[in-house]
This record gives C-alpha cells, structure tokens and sequence, in this order.
C-alpha cells in the first residue's frame, strides 16, 4: 500500500513540476531553507562534512562543473571540455568575465592553483586523492586548462563536479571556513552560530539571469518535530530533507505544501570499526548482516520510504549491482556464525548513535532489538554531532554506529585503510584501482561491481537502505529539486511564486 502511495505521490510530483517550469520565474523575495545538521565550517575544500555542501555548493562556491539537478554533468565556470582518445588529457575552456565575491578575477592560473593546492602536501582538503591522479596542469592562455592524468580515471569528471573541488580566490582563502568567498550566485552574509547562514544575490553573477530571489537563509533546527512546527508557522519555508518521514504524507495532504519523493546517492549504514575486537572477525560482521532484517528497517524507521541495500552503493548510480540477496535475514545462521566465531552467548557492545539524525537514532533501536535476538546485547549511547565528529569520525573511538553517506561514487573510500571504518583490503584496492582505470564501459561496470561484491562478502559495514529526498516545501516555492543526485541544496534557480 505505501509502495502504491509513493508512486502515486511521484507521478502527481512530476507533473506538478512540469507545470511549474511552464510558469515564468518571478525575480525577488527571501527564502529560509531548514537543514537539521549545522556545517563545523563553510569551506568545502577542507571538511567532508555533507552538511557545508548542503549550504555552500552551488550557492556560494562554483566548480568546473556542476552537477544539474537531472544528475548530469554540466558546465560550470568551464563551459566546455573535452577528453582525449587515450582518457588521460583533459582540456578545458574556462568562462570569461568571471570574478569572485571579493572581486577577485578567476582564470586558468587561480584554477591552477586551486588543484595543485588540493592536491599538495599538508593539504587540508579530505579528498588528495582525487587530485594526485594530475601528473601535470599546463595553462595555454588565461581561459585554458589543460590536465594531463598519471592514468585514465574514469571518475575524474565526477569528482571534478564535488564540494572538494570548488574553486576558491587566492586572496582571502584562509578564512573559508568561516567568511566563504565564492564565484556562486549569492554572496556570504553572516553567520549566526548554532542557528542560521545568510547568504544574499551577487549582483555580478556571471549569468545575469539568475538568481532569482534576494536571500537566501540556511535555518539549523536538528528536532524533525519543531522542523514540522516551523513550517506550519510560517517560520520556515523548506525543510531540505524531512528527518521524519512519518510527517510526509500528512504534509503531502495539507494545500499549503508540496512533498516531493525523489531519489538519492545516500546509503544510510551501520557503520563498523573493522579493527575493534569482536568486529575484527570477518564471521561476527557476516553474523550481523544476517541479523538484520532490511526491509524491516525501513518499514520501522522510515515508514516505507528507502530502498534495501546489500553493499555501499545506490540504486540511482550507475553500475548498481542488487546484492541484497547475499545476507537475506537469517537469524539462526546469524547464531551459527557467532557460534563459530568463538561467541556462543553472543556478546556486549556499544552502538553510538548521533543525535541530529533521528533516523541514526530509530535506526539504531531497531538494530539493537533484532540483535537482541541473536545473542548480540547493544548498549545505546547518544553523541551530539560536534563530538561524532571528533571522536567517531576522526579518532575512531566507536564500535558500531549509524550515519547515512551521501556522496555519489564514494566507494573509493573503503580503499582507504585509515577512513573511520578502517577497512584495510588490497584485494579491494586492487579491483578499485582496476574500476578508476578501466577503458571501456562494461569493464569500469565489471570492476564497480567487483567492488560492491568484496564488501558485500567481507561485511565490512550493515548496509541498510538507500534513503528517499523528501522535502518539504511551501506551495509557493518553485524550482526546487526533487531529486537528489549530489550533496547539495542548489538555490540557483529556486523562486517564489506572487
């Protein structure tokens, strides 16, 4: 039945949007835009904290390229770019009379700079990686780039088109965190902390068409309960994504809002520390991911919205291989398992959960109690989100946790044996490496595959669901992206409606 509504929701959605777009966009206005999650700072380049792209990506900073609101690739400060026969040049044309909020000129040189400081020693942004593969940047003219690779990458554009490439001035840098200076359509106002970013139009944009409205306000309300009450009020007039899915279709009912229900990149997982005793033990993870019954999950924490997941990949990503089959719910050979294991009566552990996401929280109460029923005895403990952030993500100090992952193509991190999860495979290097590197099609969707299969195999996490976009909006905001293909709350083309 909730399958049915969803459908139902959708098509009337699309439809909807169709009709919106044959509207003409009215120019003016101030739009106050709710996220439960405050960003630890505003500069994409230096934390992978989805809450600052949230914020900041589109809005205030610019790539190369952009991610549009379909998925696509598409230009951004390059209007073009092309790839030679061999996949290791690209060649870029950058946009003329461009100029950052503090008037700075951006040309191939500031670009330059930005990569090879991304991609440097010391470097603070969270993704070197995704920079080191540039053997060498050569700057033909002021609106020329060209990169040539060490080897084909075959997510080179992808990762071009994230927060951690964004392009930031020369003069003013250091104080990205906290003052973002940009090339976007807005311009950082003020920051009120622990409650809300303002953000107004940049009357230099280069495209003098947008933005349409005048400001923009990012509201941080983490309670799914007062974000339902703040849009009721008047207070708010988007909740970016509905921490609680229960509220939708009672919203969905109400005349004075849209709910939309889209897809997204998120997997939303119980995170392990590979390394921790008993998880260490390849047997005890396979035990736990028979423990779970997924369907369940989503039933119980997001009232049908989600889509079962076997390994860290979503649905709405291409090379997607359905390998929810591999753990089907099993509790008795979950106990057969820890039995050979070594842990006959099971065992003790804690599951840290974060505060701001009610969804981590219900998720894990409904872990916890199918774990029950194997021997496994959870304890929960309820970390605010500034300390998940120093003790879990960053000192690894954790069992088991439960957290949503939201950047596409982000399975290149369980390559990375110091990642909070610590995961350390070379045979899961080795098959990463051979997807980067593949030269056709079908080898990269062989090799992603073989990915999501190790992982799959090895446990190295529960793997969950992939979550549903679903905000909320007031009747009268328009151009609202209903689904969700990257880390962003794009305002760029979002108006209001007299």
């Amino acid at each position: 039945m909730k399958k049915s509504i969803l459908v139902l929701l959708t098509l009337l959605f699309c439809v909807s949007g169709t009709l919106v777009w044959a509207q003409t966009p009215a120019r003016g206005g101030a739009l106050v835009v709710c996220q439960p999650a405050e960003p630890p700072g505003l500069d994409p380049t230096a934390n992978t904290a989805a809450a600052i792209d949230r914020v900041v990506y589109a809005n205030i900073y610019e790539g190369l390229i952009k991610v549009s609101s379909s998925g696509e690739y598409v230009p951004g400060l390059a209007t073009s770019w092309e790839i030679s026969p061999d996949g290791k040049t690209y060649t870029f044309d950058l946009r003329k009379g461009v100029t950052f909020h503090n008037q700075e000129p951006f040309n191939a040189q500031v670009a330059k700079w930005n990569l090879e400081r991304a991609a440097g020693e010391g470097t603070i942004n969270p993704h070197p990686e995704y920079f080191r593969v540039i053997d060498r940047i050569e700057v033909p003219n002021d609106f020329k780039l060209v990169m040539t690779l060490k080897d084909v990458d075959a997510l080179f554009i992808a990762h071009l088109a994230e927060g951690d490439a964004v392009m930031l001035p020369q003069k003013g840098h250091e104080e990205a965190k906290s003052t973002p200076i940009g090339t976007g359509p807005f311009k950082f106002s003020k920051w009120v902390r622990g409650d809300r970013v303002e953000m107004v139009r940049n009357e230099g944009y280069w495209n003098p068409e947008l933005p349409y409205l005048d400001k923009v306000t990012f509201k941080f309300i983490g309670d799914a309960s007062a974000q339902i009450a703040a849009i009721k009020a008047g207070d708010i007039d988007v909740i970016g994504y509905i921490a609680a899915p229960e509220s939708a279709m009672s919203l969905a009912k109400d005349d004075r809002f849209k709910v939309y229900a889209g897809t997204t990149t998120a997997e939303v997982i119980m995170s392990t520390n590979n390394k921790v005793k008993p998880f260490d033990n390849k047997l005890v993870r396979q035990a736990m991911a028979y423990a779970i019954d997924r369907q369940a999950v989503i039933d119980l924490v997001m009232f049908g919205f989600g889509t079962p997941i076997g390994s860290h990949w979503s649905p709405s990503t291409p090379f997607y291989e359905d390998l929810t089959r591999q753990f089907a719910y099993n509790p008795e050979k979950a106990k057969a398992l820890l039995a050979q294991a070594g842990y006959p009566d099971g065992f003790k552990a804690t599951i840290k959960l974060p505060a701001i996401y009610s969804y981590s929280r219900r998720a894990g109460e409904v872990i916890a109690d199918m774990f029950g029923k194997v021997g496994i005895e959870l304890s929960i403990e309820i970390v605010e989100w500034g300390q998940w952030i120093e003790r879990i993500f960053k000192k690894k100090e954790f069992e088991l946790t439960m957290i949503g992952h939201v950047e596409a193509w982000d399975i290149g991190i369980y390559a990375n044996p110091d990642y909070y999860f610590q995961y350390d495979s070379q045979l899961f290097r080795d098959a990463y490496a051979k997807a980067l590197t593949a030269p056709t099609e079908s080898e990269k969707a062989r090799w992603f595959g073989e990915c999501q299969r190790i992982i799959a195999d090895d446990a190295v996490n529960g793997y969950l669901f992939s979550a549903p976009n679903l905000p909320v909006l007031k009747a009268a905001v328009m151009g609202w992206w209903e689904n969700y293909p990257t880390v962003a709350l794009d305002c760029t083309q979002v108006w209001l409606k007299k």
